[in-house]
């Protein structure tokens, strides 16, 4: 008897175990929904969240400076526009010297566009050579003025039927030779125009980012305590005060240090391109500098650039290829070697994990969101693992290859 009752009260846990884990398809659709809400919500909002997440992020970076000069009696409000001034002077006279190349490369984009179409034209002739020369003969013959009186005589219809038809086919050739071209030019002029027609967007964003700046460095620390002593916590009052102060530590570790390294990517690059005399190397150094700052996207964007850049100064030559060339082996050394050093292990990140996730922040918010995912990544991640929730999915993410 005694063995019976062991083996039964042996077997009932293991039936307990096997039905505790199931969940209910109905919870599942909650996830999802609020998934979706969530994504639909980032989407629609980003003109209204992308300065205030920016100027979070920025508060929580100049904070430790504020509260510094605090000791030495120096009013919040007056520490918050000195530091501003400081981090946006050096940046303003950058743009300013870089504003008349880049308005330059702007208005060359058409050209350049006509001209790489031109090239993939005289390519795709070179590989069906039977085409091109019965063409060029014909419109010869039929030179003389006459070709305007046929066009309008495709309105009158008084001419005879062979007039239209040589027309045509005289500017059929020339029609479908320059047909890609044309809708290049077309989709560059229609992106510069929507890049411009974005511009008061992107002015009132800016300008909605510094006045929430101000404000956080001047009075978010005041509303901070304020929100502890009138709101206390049922756990620990003190865990959301070593959270913000852990953020700001490792957030702001983590943004000078890539602020650095990024800036003497940027300096290397416009050196070695001024040495090569690469037309508008400081231009190219603060692109990639910039470009920099969303691992794998942002450097092959780079490179796309550069190669454009390449062929407009050099033409359609292999040296062209020489500006790609030289700033990919630059970030070569910079993503295998520099970066992991200077970073170490605290703050990896996997690649899969982080290519996925620039993904999905480029989808919901642009460029914007491109630039904004790591650091937001590196927020999770640290909340995460202060407050010792979803443990698994951080090392998730900081698995390594």
């Amino acid at each position: 008897m005694s063995d019976m009752s062991l083996d039964s009260s042996t077997v009932t846990p293991v039936v307990v175990s096997e039905t505790t884990p199931k969940r209910p398809i109905s919870t599942l659709a909650v996830y999802g929904l609020l998934a979706l809400a969530i994504l639909y919500t980032l989407y629609f909002a980003k003109t209204l969240l992308i300065p205030i997440i920016v100027a979070l992020l920025f508060s929580l970076l100049l904070s430790p400076l504020v509260t510094l000069f605090r000791r030495f009696y120096i009013p919040r409000t007056v520490s918050a526009i000195l530091l501003l001034t400081m981090i946006g002077g050096p940046i303003t006279i950058l743009a300013i010297e870089l504003a008349e190349p880049a308005q330059k490369w702007l208005v060359q984009l058409p050209k350049l566009s006509s001209h790489l179409t031109e090239e993939l034209d005289n390519i795709s002739q070179a590989m069906n050579p039977d085409t091109p020369p019965p063409p060029k003969v014909k419109p010869k013959k039929v030179e003389p003025k006459q070709s305007s009186f046929n066009v309008f005589g495709w309105f009158n219809k008084t001419h005879d039927e062979p007039a239209p038809v040589i027309a045509q086919e005289k500017e059929a050739p020339a029609n479908n030779s320059s047909a890609l071209s044309a809708r290049v030019m077309q989709g560059g002029v229609e992106k510069l125009i929507s890049i411009l027609g974005e511009t008061p967007v992107v002015i009132a964003q800016f300008m909605t980012f510094i006045i929430l700046v101000l404000f956080l460095l001047s009075f978010g620390s005041h509303l901070y305590e304020s929100y502890l002593e009138i709101f206390p916590s049922e756990v620990n009052k003190r865990r959301p005060v070593v959270l913000v102060g852990k953020l700001q530590k490792e957030l702001s570790r983590y943004i000078v240090t890539v602020t650095i390294i990024n800036t003497v990517l940027g300096i290397v690059t416009a050196s070695v391109f001024w040495a090569l005399g690469v037309d508008d190397a400081l231009l190219w150094g603060a692109v990639v500098g910039l470009l920099n700052f969303a691992p794998y996207v942002g450097p092959f964007l780079g490179i796309i650039i550069l190669c454009l850049a390449g062929v407009t100064q050099y033409g359609m030559e292999l040296i062209a290829l020489l500006p790609a060339a030289v700033y990919f082996g630059i970030n070569m050394i910079e993503a295998q070697f520099v970066t992991p050093t200077v970073l170490g292990l605290h703050m990896r990140l996997n690649p899969l994990v982080l290519i996925l996730w620039l993904l999905i922040w480029g989808w919901l918010w642009g460029p914007a969101g491109v630039l904004l995912a790591v650091p937001l990544l590196v927020c999770f991640k640290l909340a995460a693992r202060q407050l010792d929730i979803m443990t698994n999915w951080v090392k998730l993410v900081e698995t390594s290859p």
